[in-house]
């Protein structure tokens, strides 16, 4: 047998002697991580605009700003004998010591920027400041100062970008792309600054322009009116946070990503704990893997985030993270909860059609009341029904059959907690839908104890307005077994009763384990001991997450502590889930808690179960309905949160306008 060859061993590397490098080549580094593209030298230059108190900002580009970007401002400007240092690394009129830093409200503030800038491009700067006689040039590369004529302001003219640095020029992409994204740069800016006009040229062409003006008019323009109609107002102040702006609705979300906008003080970021917050307010009303638009704002003390995160400044860190994703998802979930079902303006069943958007807060949002209770009063006997279908119908729709179908192989998460062994069947939600019983389909009550407030009194039937004009109309008819028509003043509502009845009993049922203390504060999920305690083996992120939110997993239900340096034992689980992987669960938790400061895996699990719960107690197709039945309906829509989707993120009614059926049949032609 023949051997391979063998490898001559390496020779040791030549040792290099440790040397400081060029001012230059320090330079090129740092351009490294600001300047990724033409967009980012928009970005940073829009920055000192902004902070120089410009109200007026002009953005020219040629070449998608691969050639030319030129920045014209109308702030303070620069005096003449401190445009040299302007152009030095780490030199800012920002901060001058720590206590600036941890203070910083300004866009700018690392004071690298002109200096990373100038050493891939050629770079000139003009300015004058108001006391000035005239205005003073300087060249970026000889450092030479000259007269010029300005008025009072600041000009950046930035050319030929990496033109010393050839190889990183070849990653960019075609000068339309460029251009798109220094669009969207200016965009950020002028979402957040509705105070400051905006425009870009590109090639001597205007192609935006945002005049000022407040912030409505400013959202309308930057990201047009179908954004402004289909959203909702955000306001929630919590203490020293303010969240405020604007959610979209669920059935407007989008395939991509491409229009979700989060302020920290006035500076865009990209958070993943804020954008996790968001997109868990969205959890049960987005279909599929739809993605939600929103514009958001959060003010808070800026001694509570930290903003000297990454050079670029799109990153942020939070000193308390929990308390800041627990409020952007309150303020998004307290937005999306009102129903359109409330009002049903003429084509509210469609998002193209939605009324007009309340007001966006803009200073002081106001704090976000909480969902209204439902006026209760005791059940009462009800007769037998009058009528026997010939074909099956479905028994008592409610709490009762879901509850039983799901009391031995979906142990309640309240089942430890419950004081009564046996407690008295479950009312349905509405006189109506209660009497749709048949010999055929009753069962017996549920053996296992359920819920105190799922047994509570059942709603009263809201009064009738005083003109008989209900936002979802009267019942007419059932189509198909599937759909139920109403009529109201606005033309025809079609409403799918699956989808409606099971949106309606998944927040009742949501409701109903929500049981709170007086100061509001959730309480603690019961917990089902182990006999044996799983034990796993660790990674020091997951020991150190177990200790440092031991108080937070006690609330999730979750009982995980050390076992030794390198082994984690869990010894509870939520009883919801005590047929889970005991340690996949843990980790799955642990793992959101180090990244989020908090985690909803729990809620989602026990969600998932009352949402299976829900489908198998409402209302199924080709069941018969009475008039009376389908008015009922109706009205618990009328009074249910997130009534207008199903658990699924798909839509539960529909209007059918007055003039859209005119349209159909071609009246007043």
């Amino acid at each position: 047998m023949t051997l391979p060859p063998t490898t001559a061993p390496l020779a040791p590397p030549s040792r290099r002697p440790i040397r400081e490098l060029p001012d230059e080549l320090i330079s090129q580094i740092a351009a490294g991580e600001v300047v990724e593209r033409p967009a980012s030298v928009v970005r940073e230059l829009v920055d000192n605009a902004l902070d120089a108190g410009a109200t007026r900002i002009a953005v020219r580009l040629i070449a998608g700003g691969v050639r030319s970007i030129v920045i014209e401002d109308d702030g303070q400007g620069i005096a003449a004998a401190e445009l040299p240092l302007a152009l030095r690394r780490h030199a800012t009129s920002k901060i001058g010591s720590l206590h600036d830093l941890e203070q910083v409200m300004t866009m700018g503030f690392r004071g690298e920027a002109l200096a990373a800038i100038g050493s891939i491009a050629e770079l000139s700067i003009t300015s004058r400041t108001l006391d000035a006689a005239h205005a003073q040039r300087i060249d970026g590369r000889t450092g030479e100062l000259q007269p010029a004529a300005r008025a009072v302001g600041t000009t950046v003219e930035v050319r030929e970008l990496f033109f010393s640095t050839p190889a990183r020029r070849k990653f960019l992409k075609s000068d339309a792309t460029e251009l798109a994204h220094c669009l969207e740069a200016v965009r950020r800016h002028a979402l957040a600054r509705p105070e400051v006009g905006f425009e870009v040229w590109h090639e001597g062409r205007l192609v935006e322009q945002w005049r000022p003006g407040d912030v409505q008019q400013r959202l309308r323009d930057v990201l047009g009116e179908a954004f402004a109609r289909d959203s909702r107002e955000v306001a929630l102040q919590l203490g020293p946070l303010s969240v405020h702006g604007r959610a979209g609705l669920p059935e407007t979300a989008r395939a991509r990503a491409d229009l979700q906008y989060v302020y920290v003080n006035g500076r865009h970021v990209r958070d993943r704990l804020l954008a996790h917050g968001v997109r868990a307010a969205y959890e049960d009303v987005l279909h599929g893997s739809r993605q939600p638009s929103y514009v958001l704002f959060l003010e808070i003390a800026p001694e509570r985030v930290d903003v000297n995160v990454h050079p670029t400044k799109t990153e942020v860190r939070f000193r308390d993270s929990r308390e800041v994703h627990q409020a952007v998802r309150r303020a998004v979930e307290a937005a999306l909860a009102p129903s359109r079902t409330r009002t049903a303006p003429a084509g509210a069943g469609t998002a193209a059609e939605t009324p007009p958007p309340a007001p966006m807060a803009t200073s002081e949002p106001t704090p976000v009341p909480a969902p209204r209770a439902e006026p209760a009063l005791a059940p009462t006997p009800r007769p037998a029904p009058a009528w026997r279908a010939p074909a099956p119908v479905q028994g008592r729709l409610l709490l009762e059959q879901a509850a039983r179908l799901h009391a031995r192989e979906l142990p309640a998460p309240w089942r430890a907690a419950a004081p009564a062994p046996t407690p008295a069947p479950l009312p349905a939600p509405a006189p109506a839908l209660a009497q749709a019983e048949d010999a055929a389909t009753a069962v017996t009550p549920v053996s296992s104890p359920v819920p105190d407030r799922v047994a509570a009194p059942v709603p009263v039937p809201a009064p009738e307005p005083a003109d008989g004009d209900w936002p979802l109309g009267r019942a007419l008819a059932q189509l198909g077994g599937i759909y139920v028509l109403a009529e109201n003043r606005h033309g025809l509502i079609v409403v799918d009763m699956h989808a409606a009845h099971e949106r309606i009993v998944y927040e009742r049922l949501k409701r109903a384990v929500a049981e709170t203390h007086g100061d509001g504060e959730a309480q603690a999920l019961a917990s089902q001991p182990l006999l044996i305690p799983v034990t796993f083996a660790a990674t020091p992120a997951e020991v150190a997450a177990a200790e440092t939110h031991a108080d937070t997993l006690q609330q999730l239900g979750l009982d995980v502590a050390p076992l030794s340096p390198g082994v984690l034992a869990v010894r509870a689980v939520p009883a919801a889930l005590q047929g889970a992987d005991a340690a996949a669960l843990a980790r799955s938790v642990l793992a959101d808690l180090a990244e989020h400061e908090g985690s909803t895996l729990v809620q989602r699990a026990r969600d998932e179960l009352l949402a299976t719960m829900a489908c198998h107690g409402a209302v199924r197709a080709s069941r018969r309905l009475t008039v009376e039945e389908m008015n009922a309906l109706l009205r618990d829509m009328e009074r249910t949160e997130r009534a207008d989707l199903c658990n699924h993120g798909r839509p539960t009614w529909r209007q059918v306008t007055l003039r859209e059926l005119d349209t159909l049949f071609l009246r007043g032609r």
